[in-house]
């Protein structure tokens, strides 16, 4: 019996096994438009509980859309407001920020040798190149930004998910034999990313503009752009603050010397300790419901297949799986090693 058996599961693993490879690959080419659609698709279960209270207090659907289509539009304004004379007057003093960066190190080098500190130049220059974290921050606005050039695809799809989930649960009554366990699905799913967006939301948002208030005060160029900088890489996990702090780090050490670098950098560390380490625990809690671990490695697989998105929506996709795999009882175990452990 276990020699007959054995065989059919290692079959079955390797049919799931190429299913996963297939299906991977597929999204990888479809990025272009699936991240719209996975923007969209949060955006709407973001604003689902907001469309259900304006439809509990009697208010007419199509005036619900148009307040929330309307708010979209609003906040897509603002964010391309601020974003878009800081960003096109960063990139274009990009190069000269990178020489003037490459002569700070080069004296850096220079005063370790007179003091008997030789180091290489050439190997420094190979294997360090701190100008590439001022071009990353460069090329994650530029992402970002080419993703809201498909701010009406995203606000147009957002609006037809949220019309179509006003009457999902009737469709799932009359379309399903047991109804009661899709919506038990839906509403965990739902209620699960809620909770999470809504939280990482405000912590973000205090996070960005804690950063931009405290750029100002040390003279920072650009403080709202590293402030918004810091609210998106906020919502990725375990190093998103650590990336956000990179590049106005070392602008604070092109503009203003040494000592407001470390300023800087010591500013940071203080926001993200007391916002990150001490305010989003209290409210956030055990809610993930995922191990650190599982949370980095999810940030690491979403970004190879996303791109920039990816690690911004690796939670909540990662979430999404495991809600999916804890409704089969083949698949619950593996939901259960994504889990905390009980320590945690």
């Amino acid at each position: 019996m276990l020699h007959s058996t054995a065989p059919g599961n290692i079959g079955n693993a390797l049919i799931t096994a190429a299913c996963f490879v297939v299906v991977i690959a597929g999204m990888r080419l479809a990025t272009p438009i699936l991240v719209p659609f996975l923007l969209a698709m949060f955006i709407a279960v973001v604003l689902s509980p907001v469309l259900f209270w304006m439809r509990s207090i009697k208010l007419p659907l199509w005036l619900s859309i148009l307040v929330l289509a309307l708010g979209l539009c609003l906040f897509g304004l603002l964010i391309t407001l601020l974003l878009g004379t800081s960003l096109n007057e960063f990139l274009q003093n990009l190069p000269s920020y990178q020489e003037k960066l490459k002569q700070r190190t080069t004296s850096i080098l220079d005063w370790s040798a007179a003091i008997g500190l030789d180091f290489s130049q050439s190997v420094i220059a190979e294997y360090i190149n701190p100008g590439l974290a001022i071009q990353m921050a460069a090329n994650v606005f530029t992402r970002l930004s080419n993703v809201l050039t498909n701010a009406f695809f995203i606000l147009l799809t957002a609006v037809f998910i949220l019309l179509e989930l006003t009457g999902l649960t009737n469709k799932i009554i009359l379309a399903m034999e047991r109804p009661q366990k899709t919506l038990a699905f839906l509403d965990a799913f739902t209620s699960s990313v809620n909770r999470y967006l809504s939280i990482k939301t405000l912590v973000s948002l205090g996070t960005g503009l804690s950063i931009t208030l405290f750029l100002h005060l040390v003279g920072v160029d650009f403080p709202i752009l590293w402030g918004v900088l810091a609210f998106f890489l906020n919502y990725v996990p375990n190093i998103g603050s650590i990336i956000a702090a990179i590049p106005p780090v070392l602008l604070a050490f092109i503009q203003l010397g040494s000592l407001s670098a470390l300023i800087t950098a010591l500013g940071f560390m203080a926001v993200n300790v007391i916002i990150g380490n001490l305010i989003e625990p209290k409210f956030m809690g055990q809610r993930l419901g995922l191990s650190t671990l599982v949370v980095f490695l999810s940030l690491v697989f979403w970004g190879w297949v996303l791109g920039p998105v990816g690690m911004l929506l690796s939670v909540p996709l990662t979430m999404i799986v495991k809600i999916a795999l804890e409704n089969s009882e083949e698949t619950r175990w593996v939901a259960v090693l994504l889990g905390p452990g009980l320590k945690e």
